[in-house]
């Protein structure tokens, strides 16, 4: 609560930020040179420069830096601005996309990632500049959906190694390993295990796609610069029968390690990289459900981690529920009265489901008595239907949250209920889909709906890629009408509903959140990634959106502001870290500085330390 009301009082006076040019003044180098400013020393000239991504700026470098750095004569002499660069490229692609396709399976989104991807071996600044300024068309190629076809068919697109491979037979290496990767500093990891990719399954070593995919979005939302990322692939082989017969693929071809030989493996992973680069923050993505919080509670205590299926899709399921809210036009202190119909109860929807509960508990006082009455306004139903404490063999995670018999009794339930019998029977103010099952929320479904106990209920559809989606924008508001608040996990168009009137389709997706927690965390030097600084995200991005947009039904914000969303996310996990002495400080600005700073001085101190796609001055150096 207390991070909701510092979000509602946000001052404007116009000396606020007086401090900040005061610690300006103390702290020169760190501070006032943005991060994208930055000069970089080279080890390399001539052609080595022009074939390594990182730094290749192609008819772009000057004349003085082709002398400086031994490219006179290796490209053609005309100078030529990024702009030019960009604009040449953009006549391509339109040019190029359709005849990029390796054949008929080759979609056409598939084709634009394959553009996309050429650009990024060679030029990462240019990569970045493009992605940024055509985010919203970029974005759902370089991440979801068009990720899940990159991941389905990884092994036939490999052309160029991007990020570094561990395997169960690696063991006892992936100490010396680690320092295989040339960057001295590495801010952000995203590992995965590929053993649940977005909705799609076991897609073994395939799955590195996603990795790469969200540091992507990393660096374009949230400014980590793109020389101190690393995706990561952890191969302890895979249980897809497809892929172990298949001569192409690239990964091992044995079943899956389970029990200790899995953890162990994972252990000596986060040993090296953390062993190497003690301050980088880790985010595991795509594990399956009976790792995702297994590993999470073992290791976020110890190290900078956080899981993006289980904590940053729940942040965003949270700041669309209060966003719901406040559509309905009530105050988010209204939160626990909401009743809630969950599907899905793998790692995304206990993930969910646990931290709603904590949000309502902390809005009702934060007591046992608070937890109890939280935990009672859920319904999950999963693929065997309402979980109930009848349950034989339940999951340890969902049993918090099954139905009491004495509840059941009242409510017409039963062990086993379906959905469309919960929804009947519950009359939910929300139904939340994270099952992974296209359709699942079906005419009949959205019609038990509309007995709801709200006048705006609202449709959860967040399962990815879209084809998971539970229901399309157009089915929920041809039922429900212009009433209906909806939200899905992919994107959709907005819905036409006649008459001047837009049904809207918001996209939650984790893009909202993970670049800021991962930026707020690095900027604030938080030891570990706590609740409060997650939950301090999920409050940021619910109170984003003006009240005007929020009562047409618009919850979440369009892509096209993701920076501006990320740096103010940043900024609220980073007052949160030093409201719970978590923060130890970057770079020059320590703790205490940290403390000091207003809520915009914190804003201008995470923008500042955001990288921009610019060509920085070049220095060689001899090594």
């Amino acid at each position: 609560m207390a991070s909701i009301s510092r979000n509602l009082r946000r001052s404007l006076a116009p000396d606020r930020l007086r401090r900040l040019h005061l610690l300006l003044s103390q702290h020169p180098r760190e501070y006032v040179t943005a991060e994208c400013h930055r000069p970089v020393v080279l080890h390399k000239r001539g052609p080595d420069i022009l074939h390594d991504p990182w730094f290749n700026r192609g008819t772009a470098f000057s004349m003085t830096e082709r002398d400086r750095l031994g490219l006179r004569g290796l490209l053609p002499p005309n100078v030529v601005s990024s702009q030019q660069q960009i604009d040449r490229f953009m006549l391509d692609l339109t040019r190029l996309q359709k005849y990029a396709r390796d054949g008929p399976s080759d979609t056409y989104p598939l084709a634009k990632w394959r553009i996309l991807n050429r650009l990024h071996d060679r030029n990462e600044t240019m990569y970045y500049k493009v992605l940024m300024e055509n985010i919203e068309e970029y974005a759902p190629v370089v991440y979801t959906p068009t990720v899940g076809l990159v991941c389905q068919n990884y092994s036939g697109l490999f052309r160029r190694p991007r990020g570094m491979y561990f395997s169960s037979e690696d063991r006892g290496e992936m100490m010396s390993m680690v320092y295989n990767w040339p960057a001295d500093q590495v801010d952000m990891i995203v590992v995965t295990d590929g053993s649940r990719i977005l909705g799609l399954g076991d897609l073994g070593v395939h799955g590195i796609g996603i990795a790469i995919g969200k540091l992507d979005l990393y660096v374009a939302a949230a400014g980590i610069n793109p020389q101190r990322v690393l995706p990561v692939m952890i191969d302890v082989g895979t249980n897809n029968e497809k892929l172990l017969k298949d001569p192409l693929y690239l990964g091992l071809q044995e079943h899956r390690l389970e029990g200790d030989e899995y953890v162990s493996v994972i252990d000596e992973f986060m040993e090296a990289v953390f062993t190497r680069w003690p301050n980088v923050i880790v985010q595991f993505e795509d594990f399956q459900t009976k790792w995702a919080f297994r590993l999470l509670q073992r290791y976020r205590k110890t190290y900078r981690m956080f899981n993006d299926d289980v904590q940053g899709t729940a942040g965003v399921a949270i700041a669309g529920l209060l966003g719901a809210v406040r559509a309905q036009g009530r105050p988010m202190i209204d939160f626990p009265k909401q009743k809630i119909v969950v599907a899905g109860a793998g790692s995304a929807g206990i993930g969910v489901v646990n931290a709603a509960s904590r949000t309502m508990a902390r809005m009702l006082g934060n007591n046992e008595v608070a937890f109890e009455s939280a935990r009672s306004q859920f319904w999950i139903v999963d693929a065997h239907g309402l979980i109930t404490e009848d349950r034989a063999d339940i999951d340890p995670d969902a049993r918090p949250f099954a139905r009491r018999k004495a509840e059941l009794g009242h409510q017409g339930l039963s062990e086993g209920a379906s959905l469309v019998e919960v929804v009947k029977k519950v009359k939910p103010d929300v139904i939340l889909g994270l099952s992974a099952v296209g359709g699942l929320f079906s005419k009949e479904v959205l019609e038990a709906l509309k007995d709801s106990s709200s006048s705006r209920p609202a449709i959860f559809a967040m399962s990815n890629p879209t084809k998971n989606a539970e229901c399309t924008p157009g089915e929920a508001f041809e039922i429900l009408g212009e009433k209906a608040i909806f939200a899905s996990g992919s994107p959709f168009h907005d819905v036409d509903l006649g008459d001047g009137k837009i049904g809207h389709s918001n996209q939650g997706n984790n893009m909202y959140l993970f670049p800021g927690i991962g930026l707020g965390t690095l900027l604030s030097g938080a030891r570990v990634i706590s609740d409060g600084m997650l939950q301090a995200a999920a409050e940021r991005l619910a109170s984003y959106m003006k009240e005007e947009e929020v009562l047409q039904g618009i919850i979440y914000p369009p892509i096209s502001r993701i920076r501006d969303i990320t740096k103010e996310v940043a900024a609220a996990v980073v007052r949160e870290a030093v409201a719970e002495e978590l923060a130890e400080g970057y770079r020059d600005m320590d703790a205490r500085e940290l403390a000091r700073l207003s809520e915009e001085e914190t804003i201008e101190y995470v923008k500042t330390n955001m990288w921009s796609p610019v060509y920085p001055t070049m220095i060689y150096k001899t090594d």
